[in-house]
């Protein structure tokens, strides 16, 4: 798994006089960290603010005396998640339909930073790619939250285990083994991803043929295994099921693209990977997530939940 550029503070944010601005500048790396633990980016987004209002309740004193205000940071913002995750788990056995996590859309438009800046940094392009797309993310749901904390934190952000275990409440060693675990898991779970061009000419064809309504050619583009998967969170109509079977996916899709009028098919990127959304005046309806292997679509994510498109329409 890719090494996280910004895994640890850059140079300067060490200091113990770190000032306000190199502070806040942890908010990026914080979201990140917190949205790959939590699969939602509002309950990343309330993460980091708990942790910043934990910082400025200590006393100015307290917070000279931090030699690492950017570790120190990472290691509230964790034990904070893994609260939340013990908390989510019970929340979605109670969720209407499946719950899939939050779909991300440009990185420039969830971190708060400038248009452009976080697409024109390679390291993190590759590492969005690999940490972010949505099959990971899926495994990381049927994870405790132990595995998840421990495999996110060590192989995508390279905490050693020590510090790991701070967070976790755990030894070292307990923290390796729960890491292992998750790896095995990942691996059984997620085969080779298809090379990016050939994935975006895949997706790019789904479109096509979804808006000619050709089945025969969505059929010759799913896998026969394959399986859609959609989440509404019972607050719009969706299938509260997944459909097994790239033939029934076909015709279920395409029927649904005929009842459907005034929808607008665009090619964007979905957590870092090639994908589609779905937009209705003007506004953002479905977001489609695409695991492909070869050249077939081997699952499609379908988020139509309000609340997990509103970085899509507020974008």
């Amino acid at each position: 798994m890719t090494d996280h550029s910004t895994g640890h503070s850059p140079p300067g944010h060490d200091l113990p006089d770190a000032g306000l601005s190199a502070i806040i500048s942890e908010r990026r790396r914080l979201i990140g960290l917190s949205y790959r633990l939590l699969g939602s980016l509002a309950d990343a987004e309330d993460v980091v603010q708990e942790t910043y209002a934990r910082w400025y309740a200590m006393s100015p004193r307290r917070r000279e005396a931090v030699a690492s205000p950017g570790a120190w940071l990472s290691k509230v913002a964790g034990r904070i998640c893994l609260d939340v995750l013990g908390s989510a788990r019970a929340r979605r056995e109670r969720y209407v339909g499946e719950w899939i996590p939050e779909p991300l859309p440009e990185p420039e438009r969830w971190i708060g930073g400038r248009p452009g800046a976080a697409a024109s940094d390679p390291a993190d392009r590759i590492t969005l790619d690999e940490s972010v797309a949505m099959a990971f993310l899926v495994v990381l749901e049927s994870m405790t939250p132990a595995e998840r904390v421990s495999l996110i934190l060590h192989d995508v952000f390279r905490y050693p285990f020590a510090e790991v275990a701070e967070i976790t409440g755990r030894t070292p060693a307990a923290c390796r083994q729960l890491a292992s675990s998750a790896r095995r898991r990942i691996r059984a779970s997620t085969p080779p991803a298809a090379p990016a061009a050939g994935r975006a000419g895949v997706v790019r064809n789904f479109k096509q043929a979804l808006e000619t309504g050709d089945v025969d050619a969505l059929i010759g583009l799913l896998d026969p295994g394959a399986v859609l998967t959609a989440d509404g969170g019972g607050v719009v109509r969706t299938v509260l099921r997944p459909i097994e079977g790239g033939e029934r996916i076909a015709h279920a899709i395409a029927e649904l693209v005929r009842r459907v009028t005034g929808v607008t098919l665009l090619e964007r990127t979905v957590n870092g990977q090639p994908g589609l959304i779905a937009q209705q005046d003007g506004a953002t309806v479905t977001v489609y997530a695409f695991e492909i292997t070869g050249d077939r679509i081997r699952h499609i994510w379908a988020v139509r939940n309000p609340e997990k498109l509103r970085p899509w329409t507020s974008a």
